[in-house]
């Protein structure tokens, strides 16, 4: 997929190292390299993270992830 072949460019090669650094750290390092990616690519690092389905991912969670997207992208 897309965003396997973005996260590997970044250094990110394994689920593992993908859960020790959180969704938000490798979603950084992929958005310093692709400015393009966008929200949807933060919250299919989180499902990935917590082996959830896309839209399981709670509420709070997106809310959450939303707020630091939209920090990131005020930069």
């Amino acid at each position: 997929a897309e965003i396997k072949r973005k996260l590997s460019n970044v250094g990110i090669d394994s689920g593992e190292k993908l859960k020790e650094l959180g969704s938000k750290e490798a979603f950084f390092r992929v958005k310093c390299k692709y400015p393009e990616v966008c929200l949807v690519h933060l919250y299919t690092l989180q499902v990935a993270i917590d082996d959830l389905e896309y839209n399981q991912l709670p509420q709070d969670k997106k809310d959450e992830l939303k707020a630091y997207n939209d920090e990131l992208n005020s930069r």
